[in-house]
């Protein structure tokens, strides 16, 4: 049983400045709901509740954000506001939540790296804070069945459009059964010529904890940073590795114009917003070219 999980959420997210100059790209909201609040509730509804959060410099407001604000409370429940005081409350009740800090931005397997103290030699998840997944099960949950049945590493993948694979880690390898696939190796963003598959690692990953051993391993790459996707091209050569095919979808949040396109999917999913965003929608349609 996995019980612990690590979020790393330590990168500047440059592709949304200026408005995370001072705000972490993790707690730009989807509708009302920080990013990060999402991959919480992902862990949580796996039955994951010990996290540990890899945060750097500029991150302090998730700390707080997850912590009790007892002046705000106060001001809810002496305006009697029941219904957004237990909202806020429920932030703090939902995992016991850890902070390790990245001195220094030296990548995400550097981040990963952090948590080895926390992990304590026991297989753990990892769930990229800036990235959302809407899926009928939760996506690290699917990730947990698949380790139980192969208890060994397992990454989610997701199939994309063979024109977009240069933007992801690819995998080859070979199906073992429905959803399921052998890991032969990882390139990291290949030419579509070169790209041995359409499966692309989905920001959610099951290591065991020789996973630090691989990554004290790796060197630097691009930009001094090591690369997760390196170390497990190490792990793959010693030991079985597995992909999980996602059921459901992970939303692209890293370009503003997935970002705005998944609030408007996510607003039309809300009870108390979907008529107004489908009237709005329709009208403002029939003002388009």
């Amino acid at each position: 049983m996995i019980c612990k999980a690590v979020i790393p959420a330590a990168g500047y997210g440059t592709r949304f400045l200026p408005a995370t100059k001072s705000q972490p790209k993790e707690m730009l909201p989807i509708v009302d709901t920080p990013v990060i609040q999402y991959v919480v509730e992902e862990a949580v509804a796996a039955g994951i509740t010990d996290i540990l959060m890899v945060i750097g410099k500029g991150k302090r407001a998730i700390e707080e954000h997850f912590d009790r604000s007892f002046q705000l409370e106060a001001q809810l429940e002496s305006k009697n506001m029941t219904e957004d005081l237990a909202k806020i409350r429920r932030i703090s009740e939902l995992a016991d939540i850890h902070f390790v800090w990245q001195k220094e931005m030296k990548g995400l397997g550097d981040a990963i790296y952090c948590a080895r103290h926390h992990v304590n030699n026991e297989p753990f998840a990892v769930l990229l804070g800036d990235t959302v997944i809407d899926a009928p099960v939760p996506a690290i949950g699917q990730l947990l069945e698949s380790y139980e049945k192969v208890h060994n590493p397992v990454v989610l993948l997701e199939e994309v459009e063979r024109i977009k694979v240069s933007r992801y880690g690819v995998i080859d390898g070979n199906r073992e059964e429905e959803g399921l696939y052998r890991v032969r190796d990882f390139v990291e963003k290949p030419s579509v010529e070169e790209a041995p598959s359409n499966l692309v690692i989905a920001s959610r990953y099951i290591f065991t904890p020789d996973i630090f051993g691989y990554l004290e391993q790796t060197k630097p790459g691009k930009g001094g940073e090591i690369q997760i996707t390196d170390a497990m091209r190490l792990m793959v050569k010693k030991r079985l590795m597995y992909g999980c095919l996602l059921n459901g979808r992970r939303c692209d949040i890293g370009s503003k114009e997935g970002f705005i396109r998944t609030n408007l999917e996510f607003a039309l999913k809300d009870k108390d917003m979907a008529e107004f965003m489908k009237r709005y929608i329709r009208d403002l349609a029939k003002t388009l070219d």
